[in-house]
């Protein structure tokens, strides 16, 4: 059981991370954040880990939204790829998505998750990492599924969404679903349940 306080935002604007809360019984209202993380991220080193990218970025969305809602309950969260030492961002249209599945075809790359929680002026961090492998798919595939997805393909970067036809892109998946989807959700309900805000 969820009480009725405090109310809880999602500083993101991506239905996935929407929807793993509302399956989770969550009552929230998203309210996207205004940061650029595109250009956020060219401001960091190419030494920086991937996940300190990826909290710094879910920190910095969850800062904006929580000016706006002070008092509330944000969560912010952010996801990045890796592959080798290249950071990848969402394509901005169908030749950098395909140039971008072209670059992970027949390789590993990992998706870095990372989201923070901040309530009364405290910070909880979570993150994961998971592991996935392209299979050596065919160019006519990669025609076929850049068809099929359509512009979907420019909403999450690596051009794919594991829970439709971007699974049809794996030979091996490693690591936590949600973590793939974008919100590691088992550590957001532990610290709900530590706020009291979630009583089960």
């Amino acid at each position: 059981m969820q009480s009725d306080y405090p109310e809880i935002i999602l500083a993101s604007a991506s239905p996935a991370r929407g929807a793993i809360l509302a399956h989770a019984g969550i009552r929230f209202h998203q309210r996207p954040s205004m940061v650029d993380e595109t250009e956020e991220q060219k401001h960091f080193a190419g030494n920086t880990p991937p996940m300190e990218v990826a909290k710094a970025l879910a920190r910095l969305k969850a800062d904006s939204v929580l000016q706006m809602e002070p008092g509330a309950i944000v969560i912010g969260a952010d996801q990045v790829l890796s592959i080798g030492n290249e950071l990848l961002q969402k394509p901005q249209n169908r030749e950098e998505a395909r140039h971008q599945l072209l670059k992970l075809r027949g390789q590993t790359h990992k998706l870095h998750s990372a989201g923070v929680l901040l309530y009364n002026g405290n910070a909880t961090t979570f993150c994961d990492t998971a592991t996935m492998t392209v299979r050596h798919f065919s160019d006519e595939f990669l025609n076929w599924y850049l068809e099929m997805a359509g512009d979907g393909v420019l909403t999450s970067v690596g051009a794919y969404h594991i829970e439709g036809l971007g699974i049809h892109l794996f030979s091996e998946v490693k690591g936590d679903y949600f973590t793939i989807l974008g919100l590691p959700i088992l550590p957001v309900l532990d610290e709900l349940r530590r706020l009291s805000v979630l009583t089960i």
